[in-house]
């Protein structure tokens, strides 16, 4: 009997609306992967997903229209908290994107990005817990839909996706979760506080997993990864970076110390 397809599981997993139904795939298909259950027997054709799959709400607005995230009041409290897990719900979407779409990579590019999916799941599902518990559910405050639109504008490269999503956008998380943690504090939100350090400690992994892959591709084509790094956000950001950077972290998650020189001189 053959073995069902890690690319098809990856894109059901893509394709499911409610969260819950998401979040139970992705742990089926993790452990599945773990358990040699799935082949890598390709699909064809590769589909272009305009909108992964996602309930009906949040709404999605500009980044000029969002409910403000002020943690002084009950709805900026939970406000912040939702906008975090809609992060971690387009994480979950941006991982099983990379497994389903690059399918001609070894073995450890898809142990990476089905590990990132299994962590961005259980992300999810901490945040949207404790989201339940200041009295709101995921879909009551508004979003955007930036990080979608870069898994668009990367479809095309493995090596720009990870150069962009998890070195860039995702990198932007180490950077402002300290201070996200101590506006928690100030509130006396523990819990909050608590489910952070296991997001960031994570995502200290998946960022190093996307440099990793970054540099693969990289030696792959002879090309010297801190320069073509420098030339992709000239390229696709217009040279521009929001700081300030945590240089401590991102070294943890292999930024170089010119890459990071880099990024102050871009900001």
């Amino acid at each position: 009997m053959n073995k069902p397809s890690l690319f098809s599981q990856a894109e059901r997993c893509l394709k499911a609306c409610a969260p819950a139904e998401k979040i139970a795939l992705s742990y089926a298909t993790a452990e599945a992967w773990q358990q040699d259950q799935l082949s890598l027997e390709k699909q064809a054709p590769i589909l272009r997903f305009e909108e992964p799959g996602r309930p009906d709400k949040p709404e999605l607005v500009s980044a000029r229209e969002l409910t403000r995230r002020k943690p002084n009041s009950k709805a900026g409290h939970a406000a912040l908290i939702h906008s975090i897990c809609h992060i971690e719900f387009n994480a979950i979407n941006l991982a099983w994107d990379a497994v389903y779409r690059f399918q001609d990579m070894p073995d450890d590019f898809y142990n990476d990005w089905v590990r990132v999916a299994k962590e961005e799941a259980y992300h999810f599902e901490l945040l949207s817990s404790h989201l339940k518990t200041l009295g709101f559910v995921y879909g009551d405050f508004t979003a955007h839909n930036g990080l979608w639109e870069s898994a668009l504008q990367t479809a095309h490269d493995p090596m720009v996706r990870m150069a962009l999503v998890p070195r860039v956008l995702e990198a932007r998380g180490l950077d402002v979760t300290p201070g996200i943690v101590k506006k928690l504090e100030s509130i006396g939100d523990s819990q909050a506080v608590d489910i952070l350090a296991i997001v960031h400690r994570d995502e200290i992994g998946h960022v190093a997993a996307g440099t990793r892959w970054f540099r693969y591709f990289c030696d792959a084509r002879e090309l010297n990864a801190e320069e073509t790094f420098k030339q992709l956000i000239n390229q696709y950001m217009k040279g521009i970076l929001r700081g300030p950077f945590d240089h401590e972290v991102r070294k943890r998650a292999g930024f170089t110390e010119s890459e990071l020189l880099f990024l102050e001189s871009s900001n």
